[in-house]
């Protein structure tokens, strides 16, 4: 999650304008969510190809896709600074945790 937070970092205003216009249009959302969704096995996949056995390897994955794309939403909808993404992700997962 943290190399995709330093490749975004720096496109805040482009990840703004990104997530405003595929918030309105529902053909955008659906294809946006087909690819959190490709993410999410391509994951789980990688996880268990190095041994982790199921279901840990989808919940991990699923999990860590969530932390992502929540994380994501709050960085591109703050108002103001919203800090980097990385510190979004962090406390996404840090809240996750807390909640499990």
């Amino acid at each position: 999650m943290n190399a995709a937070a330093g490749l975004l970092e720096g496109r805040h205003d482009h990840a703004v304008r990104r997530a405003a216009i595929i918030a309105a249009n529902p053909g955008l959302q659906e294809r946006e969510l087909h690819k959190l969704t490709k993410m999410a096995a391509m994951a789980a996949t990688a996880l268990r190809e190095r041994g982790t056995h199921e279901p840990v390897a989808s919940l991990a994955a699923q999990s860590a896709v969530t932390v992502f794309q929540v994380a994501f939403t709050q960085w591109v909808g703050t108002v103001g600074d919203p800090g980097s993404l990385a510190d979004c992700i962090a406390r996404t997962a840090a809240e996750l945790r807390a909640l499990v």
